[in-house]
Formats: structure tokens, C-alpha cells, sequence
């Protein structure tokens, strides 16, 4: 039996590559699949969008003589060192790829001929019988075929983005020549965005292109493919601006959905060839009622105000990570402001809550600090915003009255680096925050608002991070399911009695902000406006928040950071435009829904006391004493327009939240950093 079970180890995987040796025909150039519609769907199955590849595939076929020996060795040296002497596969690779099926991973190694296989015959699934088949056609086609051949008809079929297809319509996108007239420096750059050119593309990813090419150089080099002096002596290409898409693919807010999901496919390694070839379906979290919701409401309070005002709103759903409502803007092909880098302000102050909750020993929400303004704090001058200030106030007040001193304050006593540590453990992603130091306090460093979503998801979720993600399942045209996301179990990233303490922190933020949700339901919120450099202005205002079951965070600036003014021309602050529009999404967003609880709040250190009231200062301008208050808030608030412009209103035209006194926060100190709340 043993010899038996040897013999069969040693011939039967003879005998397996002989009958795929006999069965499986060698592909060609013209093998490469043809375009096919891809369809994007909501949630629920129905049609978000429809990706009709424009006409006929851009590829033009050249001569391997009409490709300069440097780009070849550029190609190589980026994907495949050893090309000119392996037998066309990579048997490590395919061993790591065997033990990666087997042990439930991905992955494994391609050589330029094993590529080529897997573009011609749009075999790209993760299997054992794949990478059999792969290999048997590999080493084949180096049986059949020159090296020269391989690699000319490599340089024909690879996809390199923009629409382009092969070495001949690359050339012609990215440097408006032809082939034959690329450059060693330029021949690095194209092959080194292959393995994800769209993603890569120095009009988008500027820092991974070139470090993509750097790689690609240095191979050469490595290689003497290159001589040092010329390695030296290299500069980054120009590439000239890419065209506008074409072929369906959605110029209206959907495009900024689109774009996103197509950058999520690559990430999961499904690639654009993949995408335009494939007929993919892909169903995405998207919900179609609130991504009507959150167009229909940006739209309507944005046409109040001044032209010159943009906005973006990204809502997550915090018990999966998946984006519920998407809005970046009405132009599909244009600048997607839900990805613009924007300092937060105030909004940033639950960051500070955590870094201080997770403290040993805690420093809970009843520990009392020095609210007055201004101080100066570790050298620095900070200041609240319209003599706003409580001399003696928790830090749940403080939260829900944005005091500007006591933040600061917090923000040295737990130290910068710990705010941004938990800002990230929450998910603001890594890369972003360098440098801290106390102004992190205030806001004074850069997100996107899908990162302040995602991260008050966290706290939403009791700790728990979920990656935003918009892209559930991928399959093919013919049933093959590409990816299946299931259900992500999440990780914890917070302690959960940290992270509903911090919820509580911002429990009444929305009430005394007068953005409370229509039926009164609980809900953490917080708001943040970053202040101009022009005295009295702002640049930026958000608001974000959170119930269980949803999270939404709004951004509203402009393009040129320019003074953000209402169509009476106040300032702009967090709770006012950004605020609106919040408070009409979720509550559209859950009218009808059960009203959620967040769980038990257990305080960590000292406890907060029960200080809310519409008028939490005797202290405060603003402070609601009658009629004439009432009038000044309006006319201070709103800037003389009608509060409906603004907040949701009932029929009788008076706002569902009450009105109140602005209650903006700034630091004193003048620069470009400083933050102001609303």
C-alpha cells in the first residue's frame, strides 16, 4: 500500500500535467476577454448604476522592436527579475500559492508568462485547479514560444488604466507618444503602476507612483539593467492630464459612489480590466431611500445659501462598517468633497474625551476644570469664543458648551500623542495626524469625513471598529463570485465602558445645539467649526453624530478656503448650515424606526452631574430671558433669515429644536488652526 500511495505521489502529478499539456490550448493575444456591462446595485438588488464600457477596447498592437529595450527591462524589473531565464512559472511561488489555498490564505508569486495567461484567458479566481492549469499553459508556452514572443504579447494585452490597453495606448495616455518613443524614466512609471494602475496613477496617488517607480529603478539597477549615473540622474515623468471617462459611468453624485467602489475593488485585488471584461454585478451597502435623502437635503438647504458653499455627507451604518449614504457633491466627474482634508474643529474634542477616559486612573466626565478665557495654557494663548466660559465645569459640560480652555487644558495633561493614539485606535486612519501636538485639541489636524464617520462609529458600536467599506459581494457573468464580504465581526479597538462614556460626553450636544432629532430620541453629537484666518471668520463647520444604528458626519467649506458666510452674510458655525442638514438626514433616516437606546452608561472615574439646561451660564450673551432674547438669537444665529433655512421646522414655521444663543468656541491665538464651535 505504501508503494503504491509513493507511486502515485511521484506519478500523478506526471500524469496530471501530461493530460493538461494535451488538453489545454495555449492562448493568444486575441484571446483577452471582450467588454461587458458591469452593473453596481443598492443594497436591496436595484440598479445604482450601469458601467458601459465606450466602444471597442483601446489597444493597439506594436512590435516587440517598437518597445525600447529600457522599458522592457523596466517591466521586468517591476514584475518578473528572473523572467529571461525561468521556465515561464515560479515553482516557490506556486508552492506558496498551494499552501495558501490549503490553509485558507491568498496569494503566491506570477511570473510575466503567468499573467499573461491569466489576462488572456480571464482565469483569476483563487484556486488549486487554476494554478494547474496556469502552470501547465506556462510552461507550454515557453516550450512554443520565444522569449521575446511571451514578452511582446505580455506588453500587448496588460491593462495600465485609463482606459488603455497594451504598451501602445499607455504611451499614448499617459505621455501622448508613441511607444517606440518612451524613455527608461517613463518606462518605470508604467510598469510600475501594472499591478494596480488605477489606484497608482500619478494623477491620483502621486506618493505611490513615485515610489512605485523608485522601486522599479532600483531593480534595474540591481540588475545592470541600469547603469548608477543614469539611476542618479533619473526625474519623475510628466504625464499629461487624463481624459474625462466615458461609457456609462455615472457624471451625477453616483460618479463619486462609482469611483470609491472601483478603488475598493482594487484594494480587494479585483481589478479594472477585471471590471470593464468581466460583466461584473456588485452589490454595495448603499441604501437607495437614504442616498435619496442625503442628495435631496444637501441640495435643498445648499440652494439657500451663497453658490460659492460646498458640502459632503457620509452616513455608516456603525454595527457593520457599511456606507449607507454617500454624498460628495453633484459633480460625478468632479471634485468628491467627501474626500477632501479638512481640519475638524471642535469635533474633534470626543478624541480628547477617550485619550483622558483611558487614563490610569481615568479622568472621568465629572472632573471639574478652569473654564474661563482666555488662559494661557503651556505657552500658548487660548481663548473662548464670544466670552463664553463656565469658571468652574465638568467635562461633560464642557463638551456640551465647547469650552475651547478646558479641552486644551485636557489635551497637555493626557499629552498629544495620546489623543491622536485614540483618534486612531477609534479609526482615523494612521497615516494622518503627524506631528501632534496640543492644538490637536481644537482640531488643528487634517481628516476626510468618511474618517470622522467611521471613527464615531467606533464609540456607536461600544468600542468595536468596523472598516467602512461600501462593496458586499462581486460576482461575474457567469456566477463566479469574485468576493463575498459576509458578516465582519469587527475589532475592538476601545474599551466599551470608555467608549459609551465618551457617548455620554456628547449625549446632550445636539439639544443644546438645537439640531436635537425630530422625535427626541437619544443621539451623540458633536459639532466643530475651524476658524479663518480672516478675524471673525470660519473656513470649515461639521456636524457628527450617532444613534445605535447610525452615524453621519457633515462637512461644509469651500474650495478655495475661503470665509464660509450664510446668504445674510454671518459666519458660519457647526450647529448652523453643516447642522442642518445632519438633523434632517437622520431624522428622515429613522422616522419610523424604533427609538434606541445606547447601553447602560457605567462612569469611569468621577461622574458627571446633571448640568443641562437650555441656558447653562448665567454668564453666557445669549442666555434665553424672554422675547427679546429669543429675537436676538434668531437675528445672531441665523443672520436675520428664517431659522427653517436652517433646522427642521413644524407647520407652523417654528423650529423643532427651540432656538438658542450661538455658542461658538475659538482659540485665541490667531492662526490658521484655530477653532471655533458651534
Amino acid at each position: 500500500m505504501l508503494l503504491v500511495l509513493a507511486g502515485l505521489f511521484v506519478l500523478g502529478p506526471i500524469v496530471a500535467f501530461a493530460i493538461g499539456w494535451l488538453v489545454f490550448a495555449p492562448p493568444t493575444p486575441d484571446d483577452v476577454a471582450t467588454s461587458q456591462v458591469a452593473t453596481v446595485n443598492f443594497t436591496d438588488g436595484s440598479e445604482l448604476a450601469k458601467i458601459v464600457p465606450g466602444g471597442s477596447v483601446n489597444r493597439t498592437k506594436v512590435n516587440l522592436s517598437q518597445v525600447p529595450q529600457s522599458v522592457r527591462y523596466a517591466v521586468m524589473s517591476a514584475e518578473d527579475r528572473s523572467f529571461l531565464s525561468n521556465p515561464g512559472f515560479d515553482i516557490m511561488g506556486i508552492g506558496r500559492a498551494v499552501w495558501n489555498q490549503l490553509t485558507g490564505g491568498r496569494g503566491g508569486g506570477s511570473t510575466i508568462t503567468q499573467q499573461y495567461i491569466k489576462i488572456t484567458t480571464g482565469q483569476d479566481q483563487y484556486s488549486l485547479f487554476r494554478k494547474y492549469k496556469e502552470l501547465v499553459l506556462a510552461a507550454k508556452i515557453s516550450k512554443e514560444y520565444s522569449k521575446d514572443q511571451i514578452l511582446e504579447d505580455y506588453l500587448n494585452t496588460i491593462y495600465l488604466g485609463r482606459g488603455a490597453y497594451g504598451i501602445q495606448a499607455a504611451s499614448q495616455a499617459y505621455f501622448g507618444v508613441d511607444s517606440d518613443r518612451l524613455n527608461f524614466s517613463q518606462g518605470a512609471l508604467l510598469a510600475g503602476m501594472i499591478q494596480s494602475p488605477s489606484r497608482w496613477d500619478p494623477a491620483k496617488n502621486p506618493a505611490k507612483a513615485t515610489e512605485r517607480w523608485n522601486f522599479v529603478l532600483d531593480g534595474m539597477v540591481t540588475q545592470h539593467w541600469l547603469s548608477a549615473s543614469d539611476r542618479a540622474g533619473a526625474r519623475f515623468p510628466n504625464t499629461i492630464a487624463p481624459k474625462p471617462p466615458a461609457g456609462g459611468i455615472p457624471t451625477d453624485a453616483r460618479g463619486h459612489i462609482y469611483t470609491q467602489i472601483k478603488a475598493e475593488l482594487e484594494s480587494k485585488g479585483i481589478s479594472e480590466q477585471e471590471l470593464n471584461q468581466e460583466g461584473l454585478k456588485i452589490t454595495t451597502t448603499i441604501d437607495p431611500a437614504l442616498q435619496k435623502q442625503a442628495q435631496a437635503i444637501s441640495d435643498k438647504v445648499m440652494r439657500a445659501q451663497p453658490s460659492n458653499l460646498r458640502t459632503a455627507l457620509v452616513s455608516i451604518d456603525p454595527r457593520t462598517g457599511g456606507v449607507l449614504a454617500y454624498y460628495g457633491g453633484d459633480n460625478g466627474v468632479g471634485l468628491d468633497y467627501a474626500q477632501v482634508l479638512k481640519q475638524p474643529g471642535s469635533s474633534f474634542k470626543p478624541f480628547v474625551m477617550a485619550a483622558a477616559l483611558e487614563q490610569n486612573p481615568p479622568i472621568g466626565l465629572g472632573t471639574t476644570y478652569d473654564g474661563s478665557s482666555p488662559q494661557t495654557i503651556a505657552g500658548q494663548t487660548v481663548a473662548n469664543s464670544d466670552g463664553d466660559s463656565c469658571d468652574n465645569c465638568d467635562l461633560k459640560q464642557a463638551m456640551t458648551q465647547s469650552i475651547n480652555t478646558i479641552f486644551y487644558q485636557l489635551a497637555v495633561q493626557v499629552g498629544p500623542g495620546a489623543v491622536a493614539r485614540a483618534a486612531h485606535q477609534a479609526g482615523i486612519p494612521d497615516e494622518l495626524l503627524p506631528s501632534p501636538t496640543a492644538g490637536i485639541a481644537l482640531g488643528d489636524k487634517e481628516v476626510h469625513p468618511g474618517d470622522m464617520a467611521a471613527a464615531y462609529s467606533t464609540f456607536a458600536d461600544n468600542g468595536v471598529y468596523h472598516a467602512p467599506h461600501m462593496i458586499t459581494k462581486v460576482e461575474t457573468a457567469d456566477g463566479r463570485v469574485l468576493y463575498d464580504g459576509g458578516t465582519d465581526p469587527g475589532e475592538r479597538r476601545i474599551d466599551p465602558q470608555v467608549a459609551r462614556n465618551v457617548t455620554e460626553s456628547m449625549i446632550d450636544v445636539a439639544r443644546s445645539s438645537r439640531i436635537g432629532l425630530s422625535d427626541g430620541r437619544p443621539v451623540a453629537t458633536k459639532t466643530g467649526t475651524t476658524q479663518s484666518r480672516i478675524s471673525g471668520q470660519n473656513n470649515d463647520a461639521w456636524t457628527v453624530g450617532y444613534t445605535p444604528s447610525i452615524t453621519t458626519a457633515v462637512w461644509v467649506g469651500t474650495d478655495d478656503n475661503s470665509p464660509i458666510k450664510t446668504s445674510g452674510g454671518s459666519p458660519i458655525y457647526g450647529r448652523m448650515v453643516p447642522g442642518s442638514i445632519w438633523q434632517q438626514f437622520m431624522s428622515a433616516a429613522l422616522r419610523g424606526k424604533p427609538k434606541e437606546q445606547f447601553s447602560k452608561f457605567d462612569p469611569l472615574g468621577t461622574p458627571p452631574g446633571d448640568e443641562f439646561t437650555d441656558a447653562t451660564s448665567s454668564e453666557d450673551p445669549d442666555s434665553e430671558d424672554g422675547d427679546n432674547s429669543d429675537r436676538r438669537n434668531r437675528d445672531d444665529l441665523f443672520g436675520g433669515q428664517d431659522p427653517c433655512d436652517f433646522v427642521s421646522c413644524d407647520d407652523n414655521g417654528n423650529p423643532l429644536g427651540g432656538l438658542g444663543g450661538r455658542r461658538g468656541n475659538r482659540d485665541g491665538n490667531g492662526n490658521n488652526n484655530d477653532n471655533g464651535d458651534n
